[in-house]
C-alpha cells in the first residue's frame, strides 16, 4: 500500500488501518543503543547505588533515567 492511500485512510478517520501494515518489520528510529564508559568518583557510586537500592532497581537504570530527565529538562528549556 502506497502512503498516500495510507493517508487517505487516516484522513477519513474511519478506516483502520493496522491490518494493511506489517508491523513485525517496524522500528523507532533513534533508539538503538551504544554503550558509553563513564568513570566516577567511589562517592557518585555510592550515592548511586544507595538510590538504586532503596527505589528497587539497577544502578544502570537510575543513571539512564536520571540523564534522560536532565536532557528532557533542558531540552524544553530551549524551546
Amino acid at each position: 500500500m502506497k502512503a498516500k492511500d495510507i493517508d487517505a485512510k487516516v484522513d477519513a478517520g474511519s478506516e483502520d488501518i493496522l491490518d494493511d501494515l506489517d508491523l513485525s518489520t517496524a522500528s523507532r528510529s533513534n533508539l538503538t543503543t551504544k554503550k558509553v564508559n563513564v568513570d566516577f568518583p567511589q562517592w557518585v557510586i555510592d550515592e548511586l547505588d544507595r538510590e538504586a537500592s532503596r527505589i528497587g532497581v539497577t544502578r544502570q537504570s537510575v543513571i539512564k533515567v536520571w540523564i534522560t530527565e536532565r536532557l528532557d529538562h533542558m531540552s524544553s528549556q530551549h524551546k
